[in-house]
């Protein structure tokens, strides 16, 4: 994800000529529990994310919604700014999408519904969508704010802020429960002083030293099978 917003960033500047950060902060992944109310709760969050006023089909922007209601993949292009810098040093003269490469995008389900087939997970993907619809429409009627709509959106200028902004620290898990959150604490914090207990090892000289599973260690390579083993502090 980090390669991912570095990228888009970057041709975000490069089709505006924005010159400062696109985004505030970097990307940081967070935990979603196994609890069905969790995940759910984060898919109606980026259902109704940058929407949250009008229908999430309305969005001119690129979106999930179509392909999940759907089940067709989402279809792009992926601009090879690597080869185009490679012509451009060979002195090559190149078209717009001479480097243009297919891309296609197909969503997972998420793991709490993965036993739904595929007609039952368009039909409860669309049963939040109306949710998320109706919501905002009581949201609407209580305030009495209307969206500015996808042909105002279109024309706002990129460079344009909003006058405020809401900022929050990120948790440390999305979770539905107290209980669960508590686990993952509990969990993190032996993550973290197995993982500093190993690198101390690895200062030592011990290249045996056992890192966590899912862990990156200082100059080696991502932990990505293996038992949950560390040599103990003495």
């Amino acid at each position: 994800m980090g390669y991912f917003d570095s990228k888009l960033a970057r041709e975000v500047a490069r089709s505006t000529g924005w010159r400062d950060k696109v985004f505030s902060r970097r990307y940081q992944a967070i935990l979603i529990s196994d609890e069905e109310e969790a995940q759910v709760g984060r898919l109606v969050y980026v259902l109704s994310h940058g929407c949250k006023e009008t229908r999430p089909q309305d969005w001119p922007g690129v979106h999930c919604v179509a392909a999940l209601l759907t089940g067709q993949p989402i279809e792009g292009t992926w601009f090879n700014r690597s080869r185009e810098w490679e012509a451009r040093l060979r002195g090559e003269e190149f078209g717009a999408r001479q480097f243009a490469e297919a891309e296609v995008v197909t969503l997972d389900p998420l793991p709490c519904w993965r036993h739904l087939s595929d007609e039952q997970y368009r039909e409860r993907i669309a049963e939040l969508v109306g949710a998320i619809i109706a919501q905002a429409a009581d949201r609407r009627a209580a305030t009495g704010i209307e969206p500015l709509g996808a042909v105002d959106i279109l024309r706002q200028h990129p460079f344009s802020q909003p006058t405020k902004t809401k900022r929050s620290p990120a948790p440390l898990v999305h979770a539905a429960s107290k209980r669960i959150r508590t686990q993952i604490r509990i969990a993190y914090a032996w993550f973290a002083r197995a993982s500093r207990e190993a690198a101390e090892y690895l200062r030592t000289g011990d290249r045996l030293a056992r890192f966590p599973f899912g862990s990156f260690p200082p100059g080696l390579l991502f932990v990505r099978t293996g038992p949950l083993a560390i040599r103990a502090a003495t």
